[in-house]
């Protein structure tokens, strides 16, 4: 399963590495940021809530602005 989120926060290779790391703790989770688009594509191995990525992100510094199925 893949989704898309959007961030606020996110302006510099060093954020999007620091988001894209929070991203990638999750177990089931392997993440890619795109500085670019200050977005993140997630392929998803298992179940994971909507709430854990946000969690994920928000610890790092950033905002989550919308999750989308891909």
């Amino acid at each position: 399963r893949k989704k898309i989120i959007l961030t606020e926060g996110i302006s510099s290779t060093h954020s999007s590495n620091k988001a894209e790391k929070a991203l990638n703790k999750i177990e089931v989770v392997e993440a890619k940021v795109d500085l670019k688009s200050k977005s993140a594509t997630l392929i998803i191995n298992g179940e994971v809530a909507d709430q854990t990525i946000r969690t994920a992100v928000d610890d790092a510094g950033y905002n989550v602005t919308e999750i989308s199925e891909a």
